[in-house]
């Protein structure tokens, strides 16, 4: 929807799957010395304050990343995802938290290209000004992602990871993010692609994962992970998913490492958990 922000959310709990799961993507994808593609469906900002603005209303990083901020006894995974935000925090302090676009960036090489879009009039612009210097590698279009996306694949080197990850504040947007993975897989089979969703009380998010598990029947990787019960007023995000299209095959160790320890970091009523499934061909 037209009105939301990331930016009240960043670095949250749902941020830390997310985003450490897109660090070990990236991180397998620039073993190769062949080009890939970051594309982005709901690119947001990029880059978010934490210490003022949006973020300092709901403090909601105060239960993600801050959580994670100072420990030594990171998985291998978790320490990476936590170094790439460290690394826009030069003092130590936490004050920025990098989105998906940002984490890509620092991750691309020379030969890698970025594509992101942003429908938001305001986040796009801001989007603008904080990849203002990145040239021709990064390309921002001001558009609808599900959409603009078919224009894209399959991409010149044939290497990419493709996020999708909306809002989903409107609840047309599962039933947008099916269909354009439906779409995306008919044009390019091999791409990886990987989905977020939220765990939410509403019949669409809670059909959502079996759905995407059809998409195709093996060579998927479904993670989840939950903090808290959920609301008993109904409203809320109480955990969240990643659902991975053609994962590499180092992925499955990657999350099996991190995700007890997420559990136990980040649980805030005693009742967290996650959940790991995959199909291999």
């Amino acid at each position: 929807m037209l009105s939301y922000r990331h930016a009240f959310h960043a670095g949250n709990h749902a941020d830390v799957l997310k985003h450490a799961v897109v660090v070990q993507l990236l991180r397998y994808l620039g073993q190769k010395e062949k080009p890939y593609w970051y594309i982005d469906t709901h690119a947001g900002a990029g880059v978010y304050a934490l210490t003022e603005g949006y973020a300092a209303k709901t403090a909601e990083f105060e239960t993600g990343i801050a959580r994670l901020w100072n420990r030594n006894d990171l998985p291998a995974a978790l320490a990476d995802y936590v170094e790439q935000v460290s690394a826009i925090n030069a003092d130590g302090k936490l004050r920025l938290y990098p989105g998906s676009p940002y984490l890509a960036w620092r991750l691309m090489r020379p030969q890698d290209r970025m594509r992101l879009f942003e429908l938001h009039s305001t986040e796009i612009e801001v989007l603008r000004h904080n990849f203002r210097d990145a040239g021709r590698r990064a390309m921002l279009y001001a558009g609808d992602g599900f959409e603009g996306i078919k224009a894209l694949l399959p991409p010149a080197p044939r290497r990419a990871l493709v996020l999708i990850d909306p809002s989903y504040e409107d609840k047309r947007d599962y039933a947008r993010a099916i269909t354009c993975l439906e779409e995306s897989l008919a044009r390019f089979a091999t791409g990886v692609y990987a989905v977020w969703y939220p765990q939410v009380v509403r019949p669409e998010s809670q059909r959502f994962p079996e759905q995407l598990k059809r998409l195709q029947s093996t060579d998927w990787l479904h993670v989840s992970l939950t903090v808290s019960r959920p609301p008993s007023d109904g409203f809320g995000l109480y955990g969240s998913g990643m659902f991975v299209l053609n994962p590499p095959y180092t992925l499955a160790a990657s999350v099996r490492e991190m995700l007890p320890f997420l559990k136990d970091v980040l649980n805030e009523d005693g009742e967290a958990r996650f959940e790991i499934e995959a199909r291999v061909s």
